[in-house]
């Protein structure tokens, strides 16, 4: 039976496409593996050789590497050699010995090999062969031991089993299904210049990021798609016209009426709390007086503009910690110049994404108008922290369509109708290159002023200095700049070369 591959077959190397034995050389090349088995005098010869494929196995092609044995019963014996950076040798040995367990992956039911942190397709298992195939491991292709072992192993192999051998069609690799992309579910930052813009991202973030995750609620456990301490930076909180808001299904008349509320020390008596009430009317001192909480952070701000005692907490523990229902989401609101302007942080545990967000925004920039105008400031960029952010599940189609119309990070401008580079806040860079030293030049300025300058021999030379740096921060703008210092490189290596000898000696 000769060796057919169904998968990856211009990237196997076939010795004789009769032998028995298969090498897989997990990170290490194939050529230098091939090296060692001419050194230890290995049958290398096409007809007689007991070695068919020779192959890496860096992790991701498992799943085609388990096919392809299933449709070749006559590879009984596989030698693993080479380093194992990533973990393959194990997954591969731990699936024939343990097997798979069924778990959960990106929100979707999926398989894992036992004793691995490895995620696979359960459709190839190990009861799928007829015949499990033998296993030696031996070291890294440079240690004299792999050489030695190679050479142990082929002088003791026994003769080959030609017998019961049957081709075992194997089942087509399936597409993924997820219900989330991967991601750090913590670490979400937003900056955004007004707040649907933001409102739009967190909904985009939550529908391709969140996780299904159940939430206690009154009425019972209730499923919702979540995210953790996301923070939105609104750049220019201010009220954004009707027709923008009706877009999305909100209304500027109903978030001003919200304003006027968030604003209210009453609290109505069917209502468990309200954000004005706790903000103005909730608290007391010692002796009984109301703590109006927004007019003592205003004039603390206007007697000490740099203060940062004006921090207003919305929590009770002594009510709502003990009774865990009807309590508010927003807990926390924090005020303090910076750069000349009076800038809002508001803290909310937990957050409605659909509807809750942008009502609670456009009050956010009422309180933070109230604030600033008593003290005597300019409102500046408006924070938002989210402990727990979520959509309900029933609403995950509106939160589709929303995600989905999203084309590309870039900028919109309605007054042109045209898109262009997301600004990044790290500044901005240019990039040439030096032909008197043969050097990648990228120069990194703001506002028109130079910071600073990097400079190496090769595009990989200035990466690590931009890394080192965090001087970008902005995806859409760190790809950009890789495509510019790439060209560059090449344009530089093209010069370079036309110089010829002269440019070389240098």
């Amino acid at each position: 039976m000769k060796f057919e591959a169904l998968y990856y077959q211009d990237r196997l190397k076939i010795v004789n496409p009769e032998g028995d034995v298969a090498i897989t050389t997990l990170w290490s090349k194939v050529e230098s593996a091939y090296q060692i088995l001419e050194e230890a005098g290995v049958d290398l010869a096409s007809a007689t050789s007991r070695i068919g494929p020779i192959a890496n196995l860096y992790g991701n092609g498992l799943p085609q590497m388990l096919r392809n044995l299933l449709w070749n019963p006559q590879i009984s014996r596989i030698v693993i050699l080479g380093k194992n950076l990533s973990a393959s040798r194990e997954w591969l040995l731990n699936f024939f010995e343990h097997g798979l367990e069924e778990v959960e992956f990106l929100g979707a039911k999926a398989f894992r090999i036992r004793n691995t942190t490895r995620t696979i397709d359960g459709c190839v298992q190990p009861q799928s062969f007829l015949h499990i195939p033998e296993f030696t491991v031996l070291g890294d292709v440079g240690d004299p031991a792999t050489k030695a072992g190679l050479k142990t192993f082929f002088d003791s192999l026994p003769a080959a089993v030609t017998a019961d051998l049957a081709r075992v069609e194997p089942p087509p690799i399936p597409e993924p299904t997820v219900t989330r992309f991967p991601t750090e579910p913590r670490s979400h930052t937003i900056v955004r210049d007004t707040p649907m813009e933001a409102w739009s991202e967190i909904i985009f973030r939550l529908f391709r990021f969140g996780h299904r995750n159940m939430v206690a609620k009154k009425s019972g456990p209730e499923g919702r798609v979540e995210l953790q301490n996301i923070k939105a930076i609104v750049e220019n909180p201010l009220e954004e016209p009707d027709e923008i808001l009706q877009q999305y299904g909100f209304s500027l008349e109903k978030f001003q009426g919200y304003q006027r509320r968030i604003l209210d020390p009453e609290k109505p008596s069917d209502l468990g709390y309200t954000y004005g009430n706790r903000l103005r009317g909730y608290f007391r001192r010692s002796d009984g007086t109301l703590v109006d909480s927004l007019e003592i952070a205003a004039q603390r701000l206007k007697e000490k503009p740099e203060s940062r005692h004006a921090y207003i907490a919305l929590w009770d523990n002594t009510r709502d910690l003990p009774e865990g229902t009807d309590t508010p989401c927003f807990v926390s609101a924090f005020f303090r110049k910076f750069d000349g302007k009076l800038t809002l942080t508001a803290t909310f545990r937990s957050h409605n994404a659909m509807e809750a967000w942008p009502e609670n925004v456009y009050g956010l920039i009422a309180i933070q108008r109230f604030v600033a105008e008593r003290a005597g400031m300019e409102p500046g960029p408006l924070t938002v922290f989210s402990h727990s952010i979520s959509i309900d599940v029933s609403s995950l189609e509106k939160a589709r369509k929303i995600a989905t119309s999203k084309e590309s990070d870039e900028v919109y401008d309605p007054a042109t109708g045209k898109h262009g580079p997301r600004m990044d806040p790290n500044g901005a860079f240019t990039t040439t290159f030096d032909a008197a030293t043969w050097e990648l030049v990228v120069e990194h300025s703001y506002g028109g002023m130079k910071l600073n300058e990097y400079r190496g021999k090769s595009a990989e030379e200035i990466e690590r200095q931009l890394g080192r740096d965090v001087a970008l921060s902005e995806i859409s703008h760190a790809l950009y700049l890789g495509r510019e210092i790439a060209r560059k490189e090449f344009e530089m290596k093209a010069a370079r070369a036309k110089e010829g000898p002269r440019a070389k000696s240098e």
